[in-house]
């Protein structure tokens, strides 16, 4: 578990004195508490493996002294769900066409569906593929000013320390969807026709 030298010293601060076999049980059921707590508060994942004085998916009950009981959470489901939540809710509704034309990329150009086949060290990508997502941003169309950047703050509150989420406009290759990138028709004062537009996103990667 993330953190779990913390857990370590509040017990031994707690279990001093104590017999060894006391200090196995006092482990296991710390263990579980902790564990409860952080799925509980959406800290962590509901999904984990669990490792008990190295062995997969023992109990925590078989804990000896001093351990470790390890969980290895698969974050990536909870947090790449919270993050597309807080971009919905705060996206235009009128249709429902916007706030259902989120992408969460990996790679820089693979789109995936199942996070829970995610490398804990992946970096994800989350933008919204209709051309006028950047007029939706900067609140040129009205609802949805700042939607990505207020979801940011969202998230970096929510998981700070375990999660990093930055904000920055992206340029998208071709392939990931029908709709992206958009090309301008006419030329503007910054850009002259035919240049690709590019997209605001919420980039995440795990803290290291």
């Amino acid at each position: 578990m993330a953190g779990f030298e913390f857990f370590e010293r509040d017990l031994k601060l707690a279990t001093a004195g104590m017999e060894p076999e006391t200090i196995s049980k006092a482990l296991a059921a710390f263990s579980r508490q902790e564990l409860k707590r952080v799925i509980a508060e959406g800290i962590a994942s509901p999904i984990y493996d669990r490792y008990v004085n190295g062995v997969y998916n023992a109990p925590e009950e078989a804990v000896k002294a001093p351990g470790p009981i390890v969980y290895e959470f698969i974050n990536w489901p909870l947090v790449i769900n919270a993050a597309l939540q807080e971009l919905i809710r705060r996206s235009p509704r009128r249709s429902g066409r916007y706030a259902g034309s989120f992408v969460v990329v990996v790679g820089g150009r693979t789109v995936v569906t199942d996070y829970s086949r995610l490398r804990a060290d992946a970096e994800v990508i989350i933008f919204n593929v209709q051309p006028y997502t950047r007029k939706t941003e900067t609140g040129y169309n009205g609802p949805g000013k700042r939607h990505f950047e207020l979801s940011k703050g969202a998230l970096n509150r929510r998981f700070n320390g375990v999660f990093r989420f930055e904000t920055k406009y992206v340029d998208v290759p071709g392939g990931i969807n029908p709709l992206a990138p958009y090309k301008l028709r006419r030329t503007t004062r910054r850009r002259a026709a035919g240049t690709p537009l590019t997209y605001p996103a919420i980039i995440i990667n795990p803290v290291s």
